[in-house]
């Protein structure tokens, strides 16, 4: 199922008008600015209304977008004010949330690697924290129990904070298509292991113990993760929140962080699934979850940025070996990570076009589209057909608005581009505003200690 709304506003025309307009305003130049990325606001914005949407008003839901999905902070500060929390899941990421005013109850930290220091911080500061193992709920035991003698007028049972606590749990629902991105698995280093012997009575009997836990978080995965498997991993953590609510003999589980993972298609530009679909689906494995029974909080993230942005970049130089036409760009390992080390799972459309902006139209012939890092295997395309490259035409890496241009990979040192986000008026004029400035030599020697 695709969604025509969304679907209509990531379409070629839209993508070469403001390509275009980046070239005619300086933002992309052969000379000075070889690679940028692009993110369309307007995208962006139609597709968190589309979210809120898909969710019944029957149920209370925050949707925390996941950082590591894209983190420059004025893309944060426009999530916010678009009615989304935040998901955290480092110290980097935590501070990037502060800074783009995100109030702390509005945002929810994962990891499964947090320090004594990040949790006492997230604690004081009313974060949510969803636990990740045993260990970690020790030491928020200790955390707590050093805050209550602190502050001596409140008791175990009103609790130590204004975080809403949770555990993560891993249903152990099996992997989807890409394995990496799949975090239910049998041996997942992700949450508390429900299939595992005495786990299940062990965390009825730390909610018990501890009536400050209130909720559950599971995420199934990510890209290449079925819907039905997703919700399935729902289904299962709504039943072990009423198991423990029914043992307890009271309702001490009142919330559910269900995660995020909604797979993003990256084949053409039609928005399928998209987040009605997976509420659809959800209703046919687990319909009670929209009973009012559970608040919610969701963590999107790819599916919320992806299809919104684009990377352009010039071709510097052609050649054919063996054969193969190949065209050297600035746009490889250095912004499309794992399109460049993994490509058979994050296959990425790249379109042709003029110097000015304009497609390029003619035979498709098959060539490599080739980053400038210093390794063979720089490739964000293998013999692709497309009108063939010359020096000075302009490719453009499609679907790249989440963990693309905003995450770089600092390989050779190449310097970090530019980041544009556009908002296109009416009368169809194109406007950029500054998301994160190309760096400079002299910050790269700044960080590597010149």
């Amino acid at each position: 199922m695709a969604n025509p709304q969304l679907t209509a506003l990531y379409g070629p025309e839209r993508r070469e008008l403001i390509l275009r307009a980046a070239v005619r305003e300086g933002l992309l130049d052969p000379d000075d600015a070889q690679l940028a990325g692009f993110l369309d606001l307007d995208a962006v914005a139609a597709t968190v209304d589309a979210l809120h949407r898909a969710f019944p008003d029957s149920v209370e839901v925050l949707h925390a977008f996941a950082a590591k999905a894209n983190s420059l902070v004025p893309v944060l500060e426009r999530l916010r004010a678009l009615g989304m929390g935040c998901e955290v899941a480092s110290p980097g990421e935590f501070a990037q949330a502060l800074a783009a005013g995100f109030e702390p109850g509005r945002i929810v930290f994962d990891s499964p690697a947090k320090t004594r220091r990040e949790l006492a911080r997230a604690l004081e500061l009313g974060v949510a924290v969803n636990i990740d193992n045993w260990q970690e709920l020790a030491r928020v035991d200790e955390l707590l129990t050093a805050r209550q003698a602190g502050q001596a007028e409140r008791t175990r049972q009103a609790g130590q904070t204004r975080s809403r606590i949770g555990v993560r749990v891993n249903p152990q629902l099996g992997a989807g298509a890409i394995g990496a991105m799949s975090t239910a698995t049998a041996t997942s280093k992700f949450g508390i292991a429900l299939a595992d012997e005495g786990n299940t009575a062990r965390l009825v009997a730390a909610f018990r113990e501890r009536p400050w836990l209130g909720w559950l978080h599971c995420h199934v995965g990510s890209q290449g993760c079925p819907l039905d498997l997703m919700a399935d991993g729902v289904a299962a953590t709504v039943a072990l929140a009423r198991r423990i609510n029914r043992e307890l003999g009271r309702r001490q589980v009142v919330g559910l962080d269900i995660g995020g993972g909604l797979p993003v298609n990256f084949a053409d530009d039609r928005v399928a699934p998209d987040h009605r679909e997976y509420v659809e689906r959800l209703r046919a494995h687990v319909p009670d979850l929209f009973s009012g029974e559970f608040r919610l909080v969701t963590e999107f993230g790819r599916s919320v940025l992806a299809k919104s942005g684009f990377t352009a970049a010039y071709v510097e130089y052609t050649k054919t070996s063996g054969g193969r036409a190949i065209a050297i760009t600035f746009a490889g390992a250095q912004v499309a990570t794992r399109t460049v080390f993994a490509p058979d799972s994050w296959p990425l459309r790249v379109t042709a076009h003029d110097g000015t902006g304009a497609a390029k139209h003619g035979e498709p012939v098959e060539q490599d589209v080739a980053g400038p890092a210093c390794f063979a295997g720089d490739l964000v395309a293998r013999a692709r057909p497309l009108p063939l490259l010359e020096p000075g035409d302009l490719v453009a890496l499609l679907d790249t608005g989440a963990y693309y241009t905003s995450t770089p990979f600092s390989y050779n040192s190449l310097l970090e581009p530019a980041v544009h986000g556009v908002t296109v008026a009416s009368d169809g004029a194109v406007r950029f505003e500054t998301l994160r400035r190309a760096q400079t030599v002299e910050d790269l020697l700044g960080r590597t200690g010149g």
